[in-house]
């Protein structure tokens, strides 16, 4: 009888037009034929095969080692692997690099190349590529900090890349994603990788075409495409508008950017990793306004952090009053806790020093105009204290010469920390990020010994906050949005929004030093 009314029902759809689940088929649900012998003699529903389309910008290099556009950056961490991957907690894991070594001092890493790693033209990766790739890369904008504390590189007679420090670290692969191409190919405007996939030119234009011969393997690597469309970019709003007609299936977009176009509708998202830092300079020069400790250090308390990342930056930034990432290891929560929002601790210490009404020169590079957005906050919490504030609104090259110049109270700067959060360039007489007289040989000091071993980060931060050596806002990060279901497994690391390992962990990989 159930069998009987089973087929009934059946047939009545079929005789209505009604169609149920994926072509057209009835699938029954329900209880309708419990304790039926039917049995269900379809082969099981293979997983389709990934449709993956991205965007990238033409006009822009694809070398990794010249390209910061993030969006290219997407594309490019598909074709392209580093000795190392850093993943979003700031944990490195060994991808070209087959094993290493480390001297007792920690000053001299030996750094040796995986088994059978080759380019996707089936062409070994050498040392000699990876030197040349660093040659090149200490010279970029985007790479040059991380070289800060290399005194030499080289490649030795037991093909080993040969690293010498000026001071001991005790994690230097976490430095170590920089992409790795041909030595032949430096110069190359769309160099060949050891990734998992590869260009390849198309009818309908450049895509990406994955590997049948990669050398590794990954256990979670999020783009299984046979081959990825990639679709010409033209500006954040066209991306954005591309992503929302259903065009291109994941993008990259920048919310502390003045070009992001805000995203709407149904679709996945990741916060990922940038690195980028924005804090307060000071002017240490005596004849300034914040030229002692008591005062400096009481001005973390006056940043409204929470609201900052969330007004201008869409919640897309970690607000930080320690100066690394919080989402790093080496930020303490606890010692953070002792220096957030409290404005009134601020204001005893302008009362208490008789500078209500004092004027703050205040330096900002105003060709940036969300930065230019968030002084002018900043600016009205000094305002609410009793300062009278200068804003000095720069374009780019007069912020420089400004500083240099020595000619303001306070700045505000945005950098990007290297993935373990090297402070020494803010405390090293004519270092990068070293102006205002804020040469500091005791937190100089501090550094170093936070890379000899991380937990002496905290005494590193403790005295740059006690001291207010400079004053952290926030860290601000990407956003990677997906159509749903492409990407489930997406788990974008540091600066790398396809982010994969090949399961093995450095503790794997480390080897005794052979004397």
């Amino acid at each position: 009888m159930k069998k009987f009314l089973a087929l009934l029902l059946t047939t009545c759809l079929l005789l209505s037009g009604c169609s149920i689940g994926r072509g057209g088929e009835y699938i029954p649900t329900g209880d309708a034929l419990v304790g039926s012998d039917l049995t269900d003699t379809r082969p099981p529903e293979e997983k389709p095969e990934q449709v993956l389309d991205l965007v990238y910008y033409p006009q822009l290099s694809l070398n990794p080692l010249k390209s910061d556009n993030y969006v290219n950056k997407m594309v490019l961490s598909l074709v392209h692997m580093g000795l190392f991957g850093v993943d979003k907690n700031y944990e490195a894991v060994p991808l070209l690099c087959g094993s290493y070594a480390v001297s007792e001092d920690l000053m001299t890493y030996y750094f040796y190349l995986a088994p059978g790693a080759t380019f996707s033209d089936g062409t070994a990766v050498t040392m000699n590529d990876v030197y040349a790739s660093y040659q090149v890369a200490q010279e970029t904008e985007m790479y040059r900090n991380r070289f800060y504390h290399f005194s030499d590189i080289s490649v030795n007679e037991a093909g080993a890349l040969v690293v010498q420090l000026d001071t001991a670290f005790e994690n230097l692969p976490i430095l170590m994603d920089i992409p790795i191409i041909k030595a032949s190919e430096v110069d190359s405007d769309r160099p060949l990788g050891a990734g998992p996939y590869f260009f390849e030119s198309s009818i309908s234009g450049l895509q990406l075409r994955r590997r049948s011969n990669w050398w590794c393997e990954s256990e979670d690597l999020a783009a299984a495409a046979t081959s990825v469309s990639l679709t010409v970019a033209e500006s954040p709003s066209q991306i954005r508008n591309e992503f929302q007609f259903a065009n291109v299936d994941l993008v990259v977009a920048d919310p502390g950017s003045d070009f992001y176009a805000d995203y709407r509708g149904d679709f996945e998202l990741w916060d990922m990793e940038s690195g980028m830092f924005l804090y307060l300079g000071f002017n240490f020069n005596e004849d300034r306004v914040f030229s002692k400790a008591s005062l400096r250090s009481q001005l973390t308390y006056m940043i409204d952090r929470e609201t900052i990342a969330e007004k201008y930056y869409h919640g897309f930034a970690l607000a930080a009053s320690l100066p690394a990432s919080p989402n790093s290891p080496f930020y303490n929560r606890n010692l953070a806790s002792k220096y957030v929002y409290e404005p009134e601790k601020m204001k005893a210490a302008v009362i208490n020093g008789g500078l209500v009404g004092t004027e703050v020169k205040f330096l900002v590079n105003a060709d940036d105009s969300l930065r230019l957005r968030v002084a002018n906050f900043i600016k009205a919490e000094l305002e609410d204290l009793g300062f009278k504030v200068t804003m000095i609104e720069s374009t780019a090259y007069e912020y420089q010469y400004y500083l240099n110049m020595q000619d303001y109270d306070l700045y505000l700067a945005q950098t990007k920390l290297s993935a373990n959060m090297d402070l020494s360039q803010f405390f090293y007489l004519y270092a990068p990020l070293c102006y205002g007289n804020a040469e500091n040989e005791a937190a100089y000091a501090l550094c170093e010994d936070a890379l000899s071993n991380q937990g002496s980060y905290y005494n590193l931060h403790k005295k740059v906050m006690d001291e207010g050596l400079i004053c952290p806002i926030l860290f601000h990060s990407y956003a990677v949005y997906a159509t749903r279901g492409t990407v489930t497994d997406l788990a974008p690391g540091r600066d790398n929004v396809f982010f994969y390992t090949i399961g093995k962990s450095l503790m794997d990989i480390q080897v005794p030093l052979d004397e």
